[in-house]
């Protein structure tokens, strides 16, 4: 009886042991725009897991050090378990809010995008485009970056044309140099608009520098490394999202011309190390990104 007692509470040390991994790696995974919270909450959040440890060595000491009983035994076991029951519903429940709210932003921004009748589904794309992208990136270059924050910077990354007046937008024509003014302005204007959300701090400068050139020859005059990782991410897929659909002063361009301008401008305008990965990924991953409700060229 004696062993049996000890194996069930070594049993419980071993889950409380998966669950301290398993919240760890929720801790590492909570520094995006929707999980990180404020120093207060991090701090709870930090003296969770310390109760953990401290609780996991009390089942070692209890184990080893005392001669527990029985029904000490089962309270200890079942004690991990409960832990891993309520981690369980606690990651889910959080999935589940991360869900709804990228849900929420996506409505909101089809009605920004569909101020536009030829811009309506572009950012969605982009959105689905970058996430499609990330999938493909190597590690090393994957753990500079958190998916749910690169997300949400792809989403909102036109967020800024809210202040651009729709007759721009709309223009059949080229601009002309005021109209311009108006129209590179949106990035800071997509700033300032979520500015007061404060769990997005760590993405302005991603949508900020969206437009700039590795050559140093955007909107705010950056160059290569200076850029965002995410900003020179973004830049790709927003300019392929641009070349392939419709819009007002163009007719949309197909795969194999898409790939052939991106490839053109690839170390001047954008980054070649990244653009050699993202024209590698197969067409058909990237044709599954279209939004379907736009008008675009079909391909024969």
């Amino acid at each position: 009886m004696d062993v049996f007692i000890r194996i069930l509470i070594i049993l419980g040390a071993a889950n409380m042991v998966v669950n301290i991994y398993r919240y760890g790696v929720f801790l590492r995974s909570s520094q995006d725009v929707l999980s990180s919270g404020r120093k207060r909450d991090k701090f709870w959040m930090n003296l969770a897991l310390v109760l953990l440890i401290f609780f996991l060595m009390g089942y070692l000491f209890v184990a080893f050090t005392s001669a527990p009983n029985l029904m000490m035994a089962f309270i200890l076991f079942f004690g991990s378990v409960f832990v891993s029951i309520v981690e369980t519903l606690m990651f889910k429940l959080i999935e589940t809010a991360k869900e709804r709210s990228i849900d929420v932003a996506e409505v909101l921004v089809g009605v920004i995008d569909a101020r536009d009748p030829y811009l309506n589904g572009h950012s969605q794309h982009v959105q689905a485009l970058t996430m499609l992208f990330y999938r493909y990136l190597p590690k090393h270059i994957k753990k500079d970056l958190n998916p749910v924050s690169l997300e949400y910077a792809a989403l909102l990354h036109d967020v800024g044309k809210l202040g651009v007046p729709e007759s721009i937008l709309n223009k059949p024509a080229k601009l002309n140099p005021e109209e311009w003014e108006v129209v590179v302005t949106h990035p800071e204007v997509g700033v300032r608009i979520l500015k007061p959300l404060h769990s997005f701090d760590n993405i302005r400068d991603w949508i900020l520098y969206h437009h700039e050139r590795v050559d140093g020859k955007g909107y705010y005059k950056l160059k290569a490394d200076e850029i965002p990782l995410a900003a020179r991410i973004i830049a790709i897929t927003d300019t392929y999202s641009a070349i392939r659909m419709q819009r007002s002063y163009k007719d949309a361009k197909t795969y194999e011309e898409a790939m052939a301008i991106i490839k053109e401008v690839g170390g001047t305008q954008l980054d070649q190390e990244l653009l050699d990965i993202f024209v590698n990924i197969p067409k058909e991953e990237l044709e599954k990104c279209m939004p379907k409700k736009v008008n675009y060229h079909v391909e024969p």
